[in-house]
């Protein structure tokens, strides 16, 4: 542990840069598709997103429900359609927001390590900080000392 600690300001940063540099290769190594879900899972899981959702489907049942029977294209209590369409966009965005959160979690994990490492790293720095003041107190005690004993 003591050599660590001595290592010099160079190699500590060049250390740190080959840290910070794993969390970028893994965000290079996820896939187009890997991408587009993480964009799927952040656009639809939003607030925005609910709003939107909330805001058709009360459009459609007031529509179907309120609308003279001339302009009304699923009336009640025929809503089946809109209840499929809302079972199929379910079904599939369930698989892409779980995949989403599967990438977002390893980029998190990735980061969260790296965290780790270059917490430890700056515990070594400190350590190294800690060694060098007390070797500069030791060193300006045995001055003082000099000085004393020459006066």
């Amino acid at each position: 542990m003591e050599n660590q600690a001595l290592l010099s300001i160079a190699e500590l940063r060049e250390k740190r840069k080959r840290i910070l540099g794993k969390i970028q290769q893994e965000e290079a190594k996820t896939s187009v598709l890997g991408k587009i879900a993480i964009t799927i899972t952040e656009k639809v899981g939003s607030m925005g997103f609910f709003l939107l959702i909330f805001t058709w489907t009360a459009f459609w049942l007031s529509w179907n429900i309120f609308a003279p029977k001339a302009l009304r294209f699923d009336p009640y209590p025929a809503f089946v359609l809109w209840l499929f369409i809302s079972n199929m966009i379910q079904l599939f965005l369930m698989p892409l927001i779980m995949l989403g959160q599967n990438i977002q979690a390893k980029a998190s994990d990735t980061r969260a390590e790296a965290d780790l490492e270059i917490n430890m790293q700056a515990a070594l720095e400190n350590e190294a900080i800690l060694l060098h003041l007390e070797n500069q107190n030791e060193m300006m005690l045995s001055i003082l000392k000099a000085i004393e004993q020459k006066a």
